[in-house]
């Protein structure tokens, strides 16, 4: 079940529990068994048609009379300003219907690279998922990216494979696209049905029936029995299929491989025997079943939620982890959004118990419920007792938040909207993880940093149009890092007087260059050397914490061009505390000293690199390349796609920006690109003094 509920008072990151009010859909699910729930997400690459299917969804469930468009600007899942004046997903959007006595909970998510964090709080409570290719593309780059993120979550997919009414539209393609890209072995159900060059129908090959889906808004599918004499060609075709489907099936699944061998045929293998090992194989994530059709031509849609009930888990798995909290509450909170009336609203999954009259929270994920009055009997487990990754393996959480590779100042247009402006930029930033706000200390600049230049540029007009506050961006600045290049050891003592006491610490420590693998988010080091290894655990923990913070300070500051310090280590060798000095000095000295062996250790500017894929015409892929060559880049390979070449490079941002401009005057608007960050990498000397030129301005 998903549920909403209303934050009275806004808390902290550092409050345990937050109390509110509930909006529960408790009436629309009562009479619904659990094994009949299905929460889903659809994921894909940007234009794939997610929006259209989960619309067409919608429509035949019976939620809406009307179906919308994407280029009409009124879907029901896109009902941001944003999205339906650029007809793109930017929010995730949740909705509910009923099929066939089942209730689906299904989320559409984003499928741009500047939102992808959206799609990574999303598939943190679905039990399943549905990724949509785009029939004449097969797999793209952010279909890549979602499935990886799916993996991490080990969620079972089915996938459909939509615009199969194009006329370049290939069904064998994309499935070979899933098994070599995705590196995931595909069972097709499903044949489109072409007739005088047309997608009309499909055939089911699990039933062997010709499936007709009528005027556009028909309802009723109609079915008609594929037999040898009326429909030859395709009985021919549909027959070979559904032996290959069983053969394959029976590498996966030993239940449906012993009953062939009983059988002796793959001939009369009855169909509930292919779905229950449909059903397993899609659990255990060992294969990916496929399915087509054309949701813009309301062709396939009524199969893909029948295939959604078929073969996608119920909520029941994944909700015995947490049967440990009995008969209490236990929910997780995945997207927050703030309403002008309602104000903060989040919604979350829950897991266990029922949803009563008070809920509290617990740090950022988890919230608990208990009746009126027994708040004294909540049982909260706590990360102080458990190891945090054992608990983020156990419990789910661990979401990643990936950095952000563009940033720009924010200034109000007065004095007096500061106030307003830094209220919205709080509420932003707390439904999107991946925008992060700062305070530049020296230029007395308020920073946004995102993932990409869309990404930005929403935020400005969610701000404008939302918050009615016109405010100023700066220049879109890129992302550097800087990373040691020696390591160095020193030590650093202070001594002075606060009014009447006396502050005096003296600390050791070490800058030592790691490599991105060996990066972690606690960068401190303790050393636990036979010298070192007294004073070390002597240390007081809130003195230990206060060197922690002063380290993370003085890495996020480079000697270069003050960017954020990678890819190292610092390792505390000694600390020694003089009484009254107070954790406020001690930090203070950690930051110092780690600037100063930064400065010791000298630093390289490392610069985000992008994944890039375009896809061009034959005719213009000679100046695609010519143009790539002049932008730093190193060309992976270039492969065919339909009559298009597709381009797999890795690119310097720095070099990619205003890129779909340029490249649509390059093919005169007939190429197009996506691109999603790859990692960061040294630059050359010359480019590296470019870069400070520009981030200096001399």
């Amino acid at each position: 079940m998903i549920a909403i509920i209303k934050l009275k008072k806004v808390f902290s990151k550092s409050s345990h529990f937050l109390k509110g009010n509930c909006y529960s859909t408790i009436k629309t699910i009562k009479n619904v068994e659990i094994e009949k729930i299905r929460n889903i997400g659809i994921l894909a690459h940007i234009d794939a048609g997610k929006t259209t299917t989960t619309e067409r969804m919608l429509y035949y469930a019976g939620l809406i009379n009307e179906m919308g468009e994407v280029h009409h600007g009124n879907t029901v899942t896109d009902y941001m300003d944003q999205e339906r004046e650029r007809g793109i997903t930017i929010t995730s959007a949740a909705v509910t219907f009923r099929w066939r006595q089942n209730q689906i909970n299904l989320i559409d998510t984003p499928g741009h690279i500047d939102f992808t964090m959206e799609v990574e709080q999303t598939l943190n409570v679905l039990d399943g998922a549905v990724v949509i290719l785009d029939g004449s593309a097969g797999v793209e780059a952010q279909t890549q990216t979602v499935w990886r993120q799916a993996d991490r979550y080990k969620l079972p997919r089915i996938v459909f494979v939509n615009k199969m009414d194009r006329l370049d539209a290939d069904i064998k393609m994309c499935c070979e696209s899933v098994e070599n890209k995705l590196e995931t072995p595909y069972l097709l159900l499903q044949l489109p049905i072409r007739e005088n060059g047309q997608f009309v129908g499909i055939i089911d090959i699990l039933s062997m029936e010709m499936l007709n889906f009528g005027k556009a808004k028909d309802k009723q599918v109609q079915r008609t029995r594929l037999t040898e004499d009326k429909f030859p060609k395709h009985w021919t075709e549909a027959a070979l299929a559904r032996s290959e489907l069983i053969d394959k099936l029976t590498e996966h699944n030993d239940e449906l491989a012993n009953t062939v061998i009983t059988s002796e045929s793959l001939e009369n293998i009855a169909t509930d025997d292919i779905v229950r090992a449909l059903n397993a194989v899609t659990h255990s994530q060992t294969a990916a079943p496929v399915l087509l059709g054309s949701s813009y031509k309301n062709i396939g849609v009524q199969s893909l939620m029948d295939a959604v009930v078929l073969y996608l888990p119920s909520p029941v798995h994944k909700n015995q982890q947490y049967k440990c909290f009995e008969e209490n509450l236990c929910a997780k909170a995945f997207k927050v959004i703030h309403d002008d009336q309602k104000g903060p609203l989040v919604f979350f999954r829950l897991y266990n118990g029922l949803l009563k009259s008070y809920v509290w929270r617990y740090g950022d994920q988890f919230a608990f419920c208990l009746p009126e009055g027994q708040k004294e009997h909540c049982t909260v487990i706590k990360k102080s007792n458990v190891e945090e990754a054992n608990l983020d393996k156990a419990l789910g959480t661990g979401i990643t938040v990936p950095e952000p590779v563009f940033f720009c100042s924010i200034e109000p247009p007065s004095l007096a909207s500061q106030g307003a402006l830094e209220q919205a930029l709080v509420e932003l930033q707390r439904e999107d993880p991946s925008l992060r706000v700062s305070y530049d200390a020296e230029t007395g600049q308020t920073v946004l940093a995102g993932m990409g230049e869309l990404h930005l540029e929403i935020i400005r007009d969610r701000i404008l149009k939302e918050y009615k506050i016109e405010a100023d961006l700066g220049p879109l600045q890129i992302a550097y890092r800087e990373s040691p290049t020696t390591a160095v050891t020193d030590s650093l003592t202070v001594e002075t007087r606060i009014g009447n006491s006396k502050q005096c610490i003296t600390v050791k420590m070490s800058v030592v260059p790691t490599d991105s693998k060996q990066s972690t988010n606690d960068a401190l080091k303790l050393d636990k050397s036979p010298e070192s290894a007294s004073n070390i655990a002597s240390i007081f923990p809130k003195h230990l914490l206060a060197v922690r913070q002063g380290v993370d300070v003085g890495l996020s500051h480079g000697p270069k061009i003050s960017s954020q310090v990678v890819n190292a280590h610092v390792v505390l060798h000694m600390l020694e505390v003089g009484r009254g000095t107070s954790e406020t000095m001690m930090a203070a000295a950690a930051t110092q000293l780690v600037q100063k062996l930064l400065r010791e250790s000298g630093t390289d500017i490392l610069e985000p690199v992008m994944r890039l894929e375009v896809v061009a015409p034959e005719e213009h892929l000679s100046t695609v390349l010519a143009d790539l060559s002049r932008r730093r880049s190193t060309i992976l390979d270039v492969t065919v796609r339909g009559k298009s070449k597709v381009v797999l490079a890795h690119v310097p941002l720095s070099e990619l920006l205003g890129y779909s401009t340029i490249l649509r005057t390059l093919t005169s608007g007939t190429s197009t690109f996506s691109m999603e960050f790859g990692q960061y990498e040294k630059m050359s000397p010359t480019d590296e003094l470019t870069a400070i030129r520009n981030v200096r301005g001399f």
